[in-house]
């Protein structure tokens, strides 16, 4: 089985904070996990890098928008690869074979009919000599009279129109807007309603968020969208008397699916086809504001495409919080990723995101929980049991793993717990699948404590060693069950204990293996730094 994983694109105009991280973490479980189990795996994702909001941004720094999306870009690939993401391309829609990938497509589009010319009255602000893409006008939402952008409703999550919204006014500069006739091309998403009709109904493996809000959607009935806008930053509109016009980056950046994942294939001889072919599984990972653009958006261009592959799996998190409060990057109220990798360990982080995250529910971030998270679950449990059943083991066993039988009952429990927790990990289940691992965890503890090996060693030998080197195993399959969630202790791990892998099947360690060097996993964190982590929030 062959298998796509798509992570959403971040956009390329600020630092990623930890919202972002939470919602697109599953993606790296996802694609640890199945390599583990032997599967071909192709997991791509880049830096969305055009839009208005680079182009003011870069005219306020006085540089062009290319150095704006090119720094961050730069500044996301190091995060991910600090924080363990397995990426087999982490790209950029300013990419050369992106921009072609998206000509090609397009191109084909109109040639089927499904894209289309037409003059509408678009947004323009006169105070700042544009055209407004449809997120830069901001008013009241028609539906829940909430405050809205032009493309989408943030409260109710009802797609939107600029014309639509009551007391509009440009975000840039404040003023009203005025509405301008121009052409543009659009998709003929309503040629598509009834197939995407059809394609929501009969969904299997998507998140109960994506089903409801699509369907939404689709009862307010599907219309007819532009995917070009008069821009000055984005891909070019291949077709005569359109130069001064961009491809809409809602539609483009979707696409980067497709191009990243068409560029992986002619740099490594796949073959793309097959790639996106029926004997492919897809999956799709994003935060609940990017559902509409995977479930409905996604299909629709794939479907006038010609026969691609669907998505089989939506995994879309709900939101996250921070201390109680909306997640600002304007009033920076925000944790952002450099700084957290900086002071805190990946695995602690990527632990918390997954054991406390918004999968299937909205959630909070608090200090105090991250760092209880590390101390007593990450430290506390799963470190010490590592770190004493290794160090008894260097002690007394001279570093070499001692001849002794394991446990049946807890090696039956370690061969159950692979098709459990793999089964909830392809299902999307993240956390159920950590909290059945880390229940093993808690199992092993108490098992090293009843029997007591500091005791046995100087009356009952055979004792002694079986018990050690059932811990040996257990500790052995943890680093394999643990490899899609805590990547860096897992290798750790195998690397102390002189082992290959990971393998998603129970497996064993002989006797007489050799430990390495015996290192501690992770390192208590001082309580003070809660409050000193709050003080520095609350101040910048």
């Amino acid at each position: 089985m062959t298998i796509l994983i798509g992570g959403a694109w971040p956009y390329a105009n600020g630092s990623l904070h930890i919202g972002h991280i939470a919602g697109l973490l599953p993606g790296d479980i996802l694609a640890r996990y199945f390599r583990s189990k032997g599967e071909e795996v192709c997991y791509v994702s880049g830096s969305d890098c055009h839009g208005t909001p680079i182009q003011i941004r870069a005219r306020k720094e006085g540089v062009d928008p290319a150095s704006i999306a090119g720094r961050y870009h730069e500044e996301f690939s190091d995060c991910f690869k600090k924080l363990g993401f397995s990426y087999d391309l982490y790209t950029k829609t300013d990419d050369p074979a992106h921009k072609n990938f998206v000509h090609d497509f397009f191109l084909e589009l109109r040639d089927q009919g499904y894209i289309y010319k037409k003059s509408i009255e678009q947004a323009y602000c006169d105070t700042c000599h544009q055209f407004l893409p449809d997120r830069f006008v901001i008013g009241i939402c028609p539906q829940c009279r909430s405050h809205a952008r032009g493309d989408q409703c943030d409260q109710c999550g009802s797609l939107l129109d600029p014309i639509l919204l009551q007391d509009r006014k440009c975000s840039v500069c404040g003023e009203a807007p005025v509405f301008k006739a121009t052409e543009h091309f659009f998709l003929a998403l309503s040629r598509l309603e009834a197939f995407i009709r059809e394609y929501v109904a009969n969904a299997e493996g998507w998140r109960t968020n994506a089903i409801n809000l699509s369907q939404r959607y689709i009862e307010e009935g599907l219309k007819d969208r532009a995917v070009t806008r008069d821009l000055d930053w984005g891909i070019d509109v291949p077709v005569f008397g359109f130069e001064n016009k961009k491809i809409y980056v809602w539609v483009e950046a979707v696409l980067g699916y497709l191009s990243a994942s068409y560029q992986w294939c002619r740099e490594n001889k796949r073959d793309w086809n097959e790639l996106w072919s029926d004997f492919a599984t897809h999956y799709y990972i994003h935060g609940k504001d990017n559902i509409p653009f995977h479930t409905i958006i996604l299909p629709a261009l794939l479907k006038a495409y010609g026969n691609v592959h669907l998505p089989d799996r939506i995994i879309s998190s709900e939101y996250l919080t921070l201390e109680g409060r909306k997640i600002s990057t304007s009033g920076n109220w925000a944790i952002w990723i450099p700084y957290l990798l900086e002071h805190y360990h990946p695995d602690s982080i990527r632990y918390f995101f997954i054991a406390n995250g918004p999968e299937k529910r909205d959630t909070d971030f608090s200090w105090r929980e991250f760092i209880n998270s590390h101390n007593g679950e990450l430290l506390g449990a799963f470190g010490n049991f590592v770190n004493r059943s290794l160090v008894f083991v260097q002690k007394y066993f001279d570093s070499s793993i001692p001849e002794g039988q394991c446990s049946p009952a807890i090696e039956q429990s370690l061969q159950g717990l692979y098709p459990k927790a793999g089964k909830q990990i392809e299902e999307g289940n993240f956390k159920d699948a950590l909290e059945a691992i880390f229940s093993l965890v808690r199992t092993a503890n108490k098992y090293f404590d009843e029997e007591q090996p500091w005791i046995s060693i100087k009356g009952d030998l055979n004792k002694c060693k079986n018990t050690l080197f059932t811990c040996i195993q257990i500790i052995a399959n943890l680093s394999s069950l643990l490899e899609p969630f805590i990547p860096f202790s897992a290798e750790k791990i195998r690397h102390m204990l002189n082992i290959s892998g990971p393998t998603w099947k129970y497996h064993s360690v002989d006797a007489a293996t050799r430990l390495l060097q015996v290192e501690i996993l992770f390192e208590r964190i001082d309580k003070n730094v809660i409050e000193e982590e709050l003080q520095r929030l609350k101040s910048t």
